[in-house]
């Protein structure tokens, strides 16, 4: 283990606080850690595992340089360039994901940085919500919607029928923070005088390695595209490998870890057991105020053991991926690929008032259909 991962361990402030509270609930839950490595989505970490290599491989490559100054020149103002990463943060969370979308939008927003002056920070805060308003659209777009259509027995078309107006009215308040957050300011061009290096055998490589692993994951063979794919890295480039913020991974195991001991709790239980009872409004609130907590998947995979994968439960938990971080991993991945503490404190004066909104605004529109 090298003194970089050492370092950023030491100074990884919400991993330690992601281990206290597992310890904390380790003494309110039957002590069973044996059990705590089946509690963790082994196919969540090797996915994200092979994005981060793709992604750093890409960004080591120089591409993104080459990309953001084309970018750059072809935007005339700060709002002109927001508008266009916040759509297509959307667009691509609809069929790609929210989490692969981030590891497509984040790296070139901070790129871009280099070639223009633009707000990094807001920038990748509006991309994060863009993904989890995007991806609430389509049965494909994040995690939850992929288990309520499986579960609801909906029509592809059908389930985009059943999101749109939610998808709709979210994007539709976004464009219009976009407008007022986001000035028509002249983006002024820097480093004009020299032409960015890239090196097209690490990018053709990418796009190699990034086949293989859809291939793998396709056939359920993920860890096996893992071990492939950085294996060709450690011979292309071994610096990708070693440049991955890995640390990464053991915050989402710590996040595996707390939510399972959370959902042992008693109190959590005896609430639930009574959910398939509560008004629509109850299970509204019930269902967004629990992804705040312990993340809209888990959330949805512990109410459909209550409650029939409805409409309302759709809306809900895609809801509750606004607010706090824990909402939705994707705010986890978009903050930490910023790299900037300061965006931690910054990103909720955004996103709690936007679940305010979705809460009122998508309760609202369930009550006219």
């Amino acid at each position: 283990m090298n003194l970089p991962f050492l370092h950023a361990l030491a100074r990884d402030r919400f991993l330690h606080l992601l281990i206290i509270i597992g310890l904390l609930l380790s003494f309110l839950v039957p002590f069973a850690p044996q059990k705590w490595p089946a509690a963790i989505d082994w196919h969540t970490i090797i996915t994200l595992s092979g994005l981060m290599l793709l992604t750093k491989g890409v960004e080591q490559s120089g591409y993104f340089d080459v990309l953001g100054r084309k970018m750059a020149r072809r935007f005339v103002t700060e709002r002109q360039i927001a508008f266009f990463m916040v759509l297509a943060a959307a667009l691509l969370s609809t069929f790609l994901t929210n989490d692969v979308a981030l590891f497509i939008i984040v790296p070139l927003t901070l790129t871009l940085k280099k070639w223009c002056a633009i707000p990094v920070n807001r920038l990748i805060i509006f991309e994060a919500l863009a993904v989890n308003a995007g991806s609430l659209l389509t049965p494909i777009g994040n995690p939850q919607n992929i288990l309520l259509w499986g579960r609801s027995g909906l029509s592809f078309t059908a389930f985009i029928g059943q999101m749109f107006p939610l998808a709709l009215a979210m994007m539709l308040t976004l464009l219009v923070l976009c407008w007022f957050c986001f000035p028509a300011k002249t983006l002024v061009f820097q480093s004009s005088d020299r032409t960015p290096q890239w090196s097209p055998v690490l990018v053709w490589g990418c796009l190699a390695f990034y086949l293989v692993f859809l291939v793998a994951l396709e056939l359920k063979l993920e860890l096996w595209g893992l071990a492939l794919i950085a294996a060709g890295f450690l011979v292309l480039a071994k610096r990708v490998v070693l440049s991955v913020d890995w640390s990464l991974l053991l915050v989402f195991m710590a996040m595996f870890i707390d939510v399972h001991l959370l959902t042992q709790l008693p109190a959590l239980h005896h609430l639930l057991t009574g959910v398939g009872k509560f008004s629509d409004g109850g299970l509204w609130l019930t269902a967004i105020g629990l992804s705040q907590f312990i993340s809209n998947v888990p959330s949805t995979i512990l109410l459909l053991n209550y409650v029939p994968p409805s409409m309302l439960l759709a809306w809900a938990v895609n809801v509750g991926g606004f607010g706090l971080l824990p909402g939705s991993l994707a705010n986890l991945i978009a903050l930490r690929m910023a790299n900037d503490r300061r965006i931690w404190w910054r990103f909720h004066l955004y996103s709690l008032p936007v679940l305010l909104w979705a809460g009122v605004v998508g309760y609202l529109l369930l009550r006219l259909r």
